[in-house]
């Protein structure tokens, strides 16, 4: 009957209305309920009970009452929750339409850009099999890798396999998120806990398969599922980037009139992209910079293009480091390949020259100018300098000469390098900071008068009880970082005529944290791609791009002296945030232009978005007001809802940074075992722990390739055969 009397317990709050209020909506919660279509419980007074937060209920049902809402001190995200779940249609699209008020696929005033993805090159196998007209992969192309070959599926295969993966009885993994563009999109989990790809639905249910392809290896008839187009690292020099996908590479250029093009896109690689280093400004014999290089490895093998303007390439050669490739960059003209193990492959863009180097197991480096300082595991510093690219005579090495050797003879961790402006009163002071395997934070000098003496040691600090993981000094500031939840600690400097001084000295500045979960990808170049910073040049303000959990459309953007926030990026069509470097990028021609500092965050369906950060952190020092620094409670609740932290590594989630970051050190293994712990209580103890445990844990290091070690800007990278979700 219309006019019958429900009585209704909500949370154990009591609730009376009539059957025709809460059923003229057709196909909800209610209609179902009411009709006998979905079970009900009854409380102790015949009440329909729903188990239910009574606060939002009374919101709906005044709703259902006048067709009214009222939104004051109201969460829309819960209300819109609840409004979903009781199946209130014309409610829920109210709500999207306020939740998308200040949403727009154009970005806020900080979004400067959006690149869209390049056709993938195929494979070269299969590029023959295609029309010359087609230069990517159709939509429904399914790839089977049998015996090593690749072999193309028709498209009635694709359609049952992409058909086979909505099945109820699958192994994916579905999670829903909204999405304003609508589509659906499938990742890898690759070493997941389940095996299982992410889905997500957007508010209108559409399907987007343009960036899927599947894999049937060899006979165990396992199909995995890859995106193609997912990025996995950017790197920018001047106005060029450059962006690696799974197995190719391309280069993007700015034009002062008419923005980014695409210029270049690699040839397919059958083995996956892990690192990759671009030079825009190559010196040639004729002093122009027409040429760019560009180099990608993978495992030991490096890869080098040469690239002009307009996009003409030429495959310079492919170069051997005969161990897998940890960093790679360019100092100058000069393509430097590094390993943890203690190998440095040099080529030389005048000589033409490739050259290895054997040194001691490296656990950290930077580079000042002309000059490569390696810190090792024996507790000294070496350098090399590029420039002259020297060699000893008798036996053609690198000239590989050992700078500094730290008092207590710890493993140097981080290193960084500050060199003062050249002046005819200080001449040319090199600072340098560096931090070690027991926590401790120092400051080395060179003096000019004492060239050939060696620098000596300035200051030291021993606030952190855990390995120092990243290290940076710069004109103003001294910021360190250590492994226990990514504690920062940062130091104001004083200078005198440009050089560092002991009146007062360096005084405490800041201490936060900068949270960050860490998806155990098998992909090598999942660290690279996703380093945390600081970025920015030494003489200017310094930030953190925090990315507090791996799936996730958003990141924090943080000063790197006081943590405090200075914006918040999200993705302007809600994909998932891949990778991300922050650049500085030259100003135009035109009088008055500066250059400007950006954000290019690479993402799963391809793109490259670009972000203001000069404008940010002009309006932030405009506004003069105290802005908060991480994630808010509220904020970082809701990101973790995005994970699934059920099976962390230790019961309570342990909130400290892989202690993999401190890599390259003969304990890496030994470290391993301790994840389930908050910290090591102290270096002795991880010292005679270590002993104990030095065979088992060099055999296991053989086995499994553990590519930790390099804590200063470049790649930390972290890979396990351990099948877990996010450690933080």
């Amino acid at each position: 009957m219309a006019g019958e009397i429900i009585h209704l317990n909500v949370g154990g709050t009591r609730f009376s209305t009539s059957r025709q209020t809460l059923t003229w909506i057709p196909d909800s919660f209610f209609t179902s309920m009411l009709s006998g279509r979905i079970s009900s419980l009854r409380d102790e007074t015949g009440a329909i009970f729903i188990d239910r937060d009574p606060k939002l209920f009374a919101v709906i049902l005044n709703f259902l009452r006048t067709k009214e809402v009222e939104l004051k001190n109201l969460n829309l995200s819960p209300l819109r929750h609840e409004a979903e779940f009781y199946g209130i249609t014309p409610l829920v699209r109210r709500l999207v339409l306020c939740e998308d008020l200040d949403d727009a696929s154009c970005g806020d005033v900080l979004f400067h850009g959006y690149l869209q993805p390049p056709s993938p090159p195929l494979p070269e196998g299969l590029d023959k099999q295609r029309s010359t007209s087609t230069t990517s992969l159709d939509v429904t192309d399914v790839v089977r890798v049998v015996g090593g070959s690749v072999v193309r599926v028709s498209e009635t295969g694709a359609a049952a396999a992409a058909s086979r993966s909505h099945s109820r009885n699958s192994s994916l993994d579905s999670r829903m998120c909204h999405s304003r563009q609508g589509s659906l999109d499938l990742r890898t989990r690759g070493h997941s806990r389940n095996s299982s790809a992410d889905l997500r639905h957007s508010r209108t249910s559409s399907q987007d398969f343009s960036r899927l392809k599947m894999f049937d290896c060899g006979s165990s008839s396992t199909t995995v599922i890859v995106e193609p187009l997912r990025v996995t690292m950017v790197r920018g020099h001047h106005n060029w980037i450059c962006v690696a996908y799974l197995h190719f590479v391309c280069c993007f250029r700015m034009k002062d009139s008419t923005g980014w093009h695409l210029i270049w896109v690699s040839p397919y690689m059958e083995i996956q992209v892990e690192r990759i280093a671009i030079n825009a400004k190559v010196l040639n014999p004729n002093q122009d910079h027409s040429n760019k290089m560009v180099a990608a490895s993978f495992d030991s093998m490096i890869r080098l293009w040469n690239i002009n303007d307009d996009g003409d390439c030429r495959e310079i050669g492919v170069f051997n480091l005969n161990v897998s490739v940890d960093s790679l960059f360019f100092i100058g003209s000069q393509l430097v390949a590094l390993s943890q193990t203690g190998k440095v492959g040099v080529w030389h863009s005048m000589t033409q020259h490739w050259q290895i180097q054997d040194v001691v197991p490296i656990t950290s480096y930077d580079t000042a100018g002309s000059f490569l300082l390696l810190g090792c595991n024996n507790g000294s510093i070496y350098y090399i300098d590029m420039q002259k690219f020297p060699l000893r005579m008798k036996d053609n090495d690198l000239l590989v000469t050992e700078l500094y050797k730290d008092p207590s003879n710890d493993m140097v961790t981080a290193l960084s390098v500050y060199l003062t402006p050249k002046t005819s009163l200080s001449g040319n002071w090199i600072e340098i900071a560096y931090g070690t395997s027991s926590g401790t934070v120092r400051v080395i000098v060179q003096h000019p008068e004492t060239v050939g003496h060696g620098p000596q040691l300035f200051q030291t600090f021993t606030v952190h009880r855990s390995p120092v993981t990243k290290v940076m000094l710069s004109e103003k500031h001294l910021v360190s970082v250590c492994s226990e939840y990514n504690h920062v600690r940062t130091w104001s400097v004083t200078r005198f005529r440009g050089m560092i001084s002991t009146q007062p000295g360096s005084t405490p500045l800041a201490s936060f944290k900068v949270v960050s979960l860490e998806d155990l990808d098998p992909q090598a170049s999942y660290t690279a791609g996703n380093d945390f910073g600081p970025f920015g040049e030494q003489d200017d303000q310094q930030v953190f791009v925090q990315k507090v959990v791996p799936e996730t459309d958003q990141l924090f953007i943080r000063f790197s002296s006081s943590g405090q926030r200075v914006c918040v990026i999200k993705s302007v069509d809600s994909s998932t945030i891949s990778a991300f470097c922050v650049h500085e990028c030259e100003g135009s021609n035109r009088m008055g232009s500066r250059p400007r500092r950006y954000l290019f965050t690479g993402h799963t369906n391809g793109s490259i978005q670009m972000w203001d950060l000069t404008t940010a952190m002009d309006q932030l020092s405009k506004e003069q007001k105290l802005s908060p620094g991480g994630p808010t409670p509220t904020e970082l609740v809701h990101l973790l809802d995005q994970c699934d932290l059920s099976s962390s590594r230790s019961s309570t989630p342990c909130l400290s940074p892989a202690p993999s970051l401190v890599g390259g050190l003969p304990y890496t293994q030994f470290y391993n075992k301790l994840r389930t712990c908050h910290l090591a209580s102290s270096s002795q103890n991880i010292n005679s722990a270590a002993q104990d445990t030095g065979e088992d844990s060099e055999v296991q290091a053989s086995q499994s390739r553990e590519k930790s070690g390099y804590t200063e800007g470049a790649s930390n990278t972290s890979t396990t055969n351990e099948k877990s979700s996010y450690w933080v």
